[in-house]
């Protein structure tokens, strides 16, 4: 497939902890966006060392630039993050402080959130879809909640639950095709424009 018609698709993991059941999800809705129009990468925030967000410019810190390099390569993004005290993971909170306009500004964005508890991680989910917003991210509707998390992955990492691990499914499918979709129509737009452009004269 020609190099402008193919996107990528990357995931990234707000949850450091080791055997993390957000990293199990992820890679669920992951492997469903693959596609032979569809690369992708997992980014794991357990493999970077981040500086904290404090202002200063991303480019003083590497592994923040490296961050940001290869979510600005993605045209679509799943964002997995346990929920702590009501609200997303706060290594996922500064990474995507050390973000901006330039790694999120039109990209489409699927959520997954994590729970230990009952009541699933909703308000997670609402904190990423408002951050989405204001980053002038398109946050696709679909999103999956898992409430105790430990009930729902065996010991291998395999989701119980079929229905569920279907849910995942489907909002990594729709952040491929909405990607694929949106990139296209970009180049279409492109096009139109300039063949209704007037020949240049030259000198």
């Amino acid at each position: 497939m020609p190099e402008e018609k193919r996107i990528r698709v990357a995931a990234l993991c707000g949850s450091l902890r080791q055997g993390s059941y957000t990293k199990m999800a992820l890679r669920v809705a992951l492997d469903a966006a693959a596609a032979p129009f569809c690369e992708t990468d997992f980014i794991d925030l357990l493999q970077f060392s981040l500086p904290f967000a404090d202002g200063s410019h991303r480019s003083l810190w590497k592994e923040a630039e490296s961050l940001g390099e290869r979510l600005a390569n993605a045209d679509g993004v799943i964002i997995g993050t346990p929920e702590y005290h009501g609200s997303v993971s706060g290594a996922l909170k500064n990474a995507l402080d050390l973000t901006g306009f330039a790694e999120w500004e039109g990209k489409m964005i699927g959520l997954v959130g994590v729970s230990g508890g009952s009541m699933g991680a909703h308000n997670a989910l609402n904190t990423l879809r408002d951050i989405g917003r204001s980053l002038h991210a398109w946050v696709i509707p679909q999103q999956v909640s898992i409430p105790e998390a430990h009930k729902q992955f065996d010991a291998a990492g395999n989701l119980r639950d079929a229905r569920l691990g279907q849910r995942l499914r489907e909002v990594g499918g729709q952040v491929a095709r909405f990607a694929y979709l949106h990139k296209c129509a970009a180049a279409h737009d492109f096009l139109a424009d300039w063949q209704k452009a007037q020949p240049n004269p030259g000198a």
